[in-house]
């Protein structure tokens, strides 16, 4: 298939990655569930980066990390206070209840995806009628947000003083947390746990990787025992190196950052390409490696008989154009010729 534009998760790994990968499986028979080099070496790495001793983890996918580490933080009375639009909210399948036996998440629909200070005011007061309703645990922030916005470490420092008001933990889902750190230009601490974060899922396969991402907690207490609670639901890969060698490559020359940056600039050359265009409006800054667009039905419909794909995101005119660690100038070029093309026809 010809690169598209629907999700960054239709990359592939990439080379350094799958370097890593080959080599460390062709050392033969090696030590399982994480007693390996390449893990030792991989959380020393994400340590390192962090600039703190934290708890570190590895998970197959970007749902049992988010849905593990909100359980890991709330009884099944609690509740999650995060955005209408989070992937928790909309893109687990409830996993995260699931896991947690049954926590709430309750949500803000604030502009351009970001919650705001006073909307987590608001939520966490609502759990105030005691046993009755849910009570406020924790509060979720998503890096880049699903409208491909971010937060700067002020914000998300207002957020988590807010959260720490109501006794709330702090958990970040960080699927595209380096497309965020690569536009702010600001060091993984300083968006993590320096601004208040708790624990954060760092995103690796939309960056690069095939598999595998990563539960840091930087407050380690949270995460005693965790280890049984990743093993009960099925994520302790026992060939650990597996995960861990391509994730290490991929930290070592911070190529996660430079797969990162190439994405956000491929965003920004797509959307510099079409926002001027008849009938098609920017729905949100362009900050991270995704456009969010309006688009006509009519144009859409024309583009998908070109063979384009993409998803329509909100109602019947907001498209997601997403772009990834691998997607060429070329193939931007393309695609933002051939809506200019319809465009311009209707």
């Amino acid at each position: 298939m010809p690169q598209q534009f629907a999700s960054d998760n239709n990359a592939g790994i990439c080379p350094e990655a799958l370097a890593a990968l080959t080599r460390a499986n062709a050392e033969g028979h090696v030590p399982g569930y994480g007693d390996d080099e390449w893990t030792q070496k991989a959380c020393a790495r994400l340590r390192e980066l962090f600039e703190t001793d934290a708890q570190v983890f590895f998970v197959f996918n970007g749902t049992a990390a988010n849905a593990l580490a909100l359980a890991q933080l709330c009884q099944p009375y609690h509740a999650v206070i995060a955005h209408a639009f989070s992937h928790v909210e909309e893109d687990e399948a409830g996993a995260p209840a699931l896991f947690s036996g049954g926590a709430k998440i309750v949500t803000a629909d604030t502009a351009l995806a970001k919650l705001t200070p006073q909307a987590v005011d608001a939520l966490a007061k609502k759990g105030r009628r005691g046993v009755h309703h849910v009570k406020a645990r924790a509060l979720s922030i998503t890096q880049a947000t699903e409208l491909g916005t971010v937060y700067t470490p002020s914000e998300v420092g207002a957020l988590t003083e807010m959260a720490r008001r109501h006794g709330l933990k702090v958990h970040m889902d960080g699927a595209r947390f380096a497309n965020a750190l690569a536009t702010l230009q600001c060091s993984p601490a300083d968006l993590s746990w320096r601004a208040g974060v708790d624990v954060l899922c760092l995103g690796g396969v939309k960056n690069g990787l095939a598999v595998g991402e990563a539960v840091l907690f930087f407050a380690c207490e949270l995460a005693a025992e965790f280890e049984w609670r990743v093993k009960q639901a099925g994520h302790l890969n026992s060939k650990m190196r597996l995960v861990t060698a391509p994730w290490l490559a991929l930290l070592e020359g911070d190529v996660w950052l430079s797969n990162a940056r190439h994405a956000n600039a491929m965003a920004r050359r797509l959307s510099e390409r079409i926002t001027n265009l008849p009938g098609v409006r920017l729905l949100a800054p362009v900050q991270a490696n995704g456009v969010f667009v309006e688009l006509p039905p009519a144009v859409q419909a024309a583009l998908r008989e070109k063979g384009w794909r993409f998803y329509t995101f909100l109602g019947e005119t907001g498209c997601r154009l997403m772009c990834a660690w691998d997607t060429t100038p070329e193939t931007v070029d393309r695609f933002a010729a051939d809506i200019a093309a319809t465009a311009m026809s209707r």
